[in-house]
């Protein structure tokens, strides 16, 4: 049996743990920008139709008492941390997902907790003891299934779907609960006539691949109970990025690369935190009508560096020719490798050497800016009222 725990509006949650005077009231986490949109709210703000990634200003126009308050992307990375161990206590199969969700394999747990329920409610007990917050807990024979089960009696719920009982659950279960299912992919399954993993099973799974892609053939396999994924303790990042979503639409490149250039900052350093150097970069641009634009390059060597990130990232923005009205930026890093791996150096390129000088210059800014505090050291770009970019999303 798989266990599947989620963190109830953990955002917003974190938020009330921290200030006791939000306790029982509508709570957002966001900011008050006319495009920003809802990272969190809370149980007492969702009873309005609140949800997330709602615009703030619709959310407070149907919640008007909701408090809005802003995102503290670090406070929660360091909650998660604390709640991830407490699960590892528990097992070593454990794989985290996301920033508030993971899977726990209960194999060989049973003589130790006495079966997956009991585990499961010892394991929220843990996380509220140590964290003082609520969690949701799914079990069942599967990964799928155990997330599935995990949002059926939210908050604080605990849910088991049985092996005997997987057919009938599936039967009746609406495509639109199950994951990887987005609003495009709901239609072209309402278009086919299919509303229950029950009706998929009908559809012979190459049919489904050929109006799905691989969403039909995991469907194929979900509707038939069937989900081989492990429960893969060590998930290994693939790209750290950043973006931003623009107070107002700008074409300006020389606006753009300010954001570009606080973007690899910010990229850079949870490189060099990771022990990670990056092969790729790429950047992407959303225009005011949504269209999106991406670009990528790699680079001549592996680097960990914001200058020469920002560097790749700039060039890629000026080949853009007739840019629209830009209403989002940002940039990545990809192609993450170990620091610590051989490099091949150049034997005629005088660049490399200046890069590798650059990465000592920024590991040096670290050290004061852990000692001293997140501003201390900056960019002169992006100094003083005119040039400071206001926070963003990764």
């Amino acid at each position: 049996m798989i266990i599947h725990l989620d963190m109830d509006a953990f955002f917003a949650s974190v938020e009330k743990l921290d200030n006791p005077e939000l306790a029982g009231k509508c709570v957002l986490v966001g900011s008050l920008s006319p495009r920003a949109v809802v990272a969190a709210a809370s149980y007492e703000a969702r009873r309005f139709g609140v949800r997330s990634a709602m615009p703030v200003y619709r959310a407070r126009k149907l919640c008007p008492q909701a408090v809005v308050v802003a995102p503290r992307h670090g406070r929660y990375r360091q909650v998660s941390d604390q709640v991830m161990t407490c699960l590892r206590s528990f097992s070593p199969l454990v794989e985290q997902v996301s920033i508030d969700e993971a899977f726990i394999d209960t194999s060989g747990c049973d003589r130790l907790y006495g079966g997956p329920v009991r585990m499961a409610r010892k394991i929220k007990a843990a996380v509220f003891e140590k964290v003082g917050l609520t969690c949701s807990v799914g079990i069942a024979p599967c990964k799928f299934l155990a997330k599935i089960a995990s949002d059926l009696k939210k908050p604080d719920g605990l849910s088991v779907i049985r092996s005997g009982q997987v057919d009938d659950f599936l039967a009746r279960l609406p495509v639109s609960q199950v994951p990887g299912v987005g609003a495009k992919a709901y239609k072209r399954l309402q278009r086919l006539g299919i509303e229950t993993l029950g009706q998929v099973k009908k559809w012979p799974p190459g049919v489904l691949e050929e109006h799905l892609g691989s969403l039909g053939r995991r469907l194929a396999m979900f509707s038939r109970g069937r989900d081989d994924s492990p429960v893969t303790p060590v998930r290994p990042v693939k790209s750290i990025s950043r973006e931003k979503t623009l107070l107002r639409d700008t074409s300006d490149k020389h606006i753009l690369a300010k954001h570009l250039l606080e973007q690899a900052q910010f990229v850079a350093r949870n490189l060099r935190t990771r022990g990670l150097r990056a092969e790729t970069v790429f950047i992407k641009l959303k225009s005011g009508d949504f269209r999106q634009y991406t670009r990528q390059c790699r680079l001549d060597r592996p680097s960990q560096s914001a200058n020469r990130l920002y560097q790749a990232a700039r060039q890629l923005l000026e080949n853009f020719d007739n840019l629209p009205p830009v209403r989002l930026v940002g940039m990545g890093a990809g192609g993450l490798r170990d620091q610590f791996l051989p490099r091949q150096e150049s034997l005629f390129s005088s660049r490399h050497g200046c890069h590798g000088k650059w990465e000592k210059v920024e590991q040096a800014a670290d050290r004061v800016i852990k000692r001293f505090g997140r501003d201390t050291v900056r960019p002169a770009t992006l100094t003083g009222p005119a040039g400071r970019c206001s926070k963003s999303s990764d």
